[in-house]
């Protein structure tokens, strides 16, 4: 088995976050409203985006899609911005990507 770089164990959501995350969005998709999963990222992994809760949503898997792939991306992102922004005091997304060595 192949051993995780640093940066890709800092992007992976440890099951604490997922748990925290889930709590937080009420186990529902912070964008529609159904049932979701705390595995979004806001920055994205391959943006090298932290798996920490502040970048973090619940997202059910059409708008999990939809933020990913398509062009309402700039859409949604503006309204997860907002909400992770009034959760969070001082949030800023540009301490959620890996930097080497930190």
């Amino acid at each position: 088995m192949r051993k995780k770089s640093k940066r890709a164990k800092a992007c992976d959501i440890p099951a604490k976050v997922r748990r925290i995350v889930y709590e937080r969005d009420n186990g529902l998709c912070i964008l529609c409203g159904r049932t979701g999963v705390p595995n979004a990222h806001f920055i994205s992994r391959a943006a090298g985006g932290l798996g920490i809760p502040e970048n973090i949503f619940t997202a059910c898997p059409e708008c999990h899609h939809a933020y990913d792939t398509t062009a309402a991306r700039p859409t949604l992102r503006e309204r997860l911005k907002n909400y992770l922004k009034n959760l969070y005091d001082g949030w800023s997304e540009a301490a959620f990507y890996y930097r080497k060595g930190i």
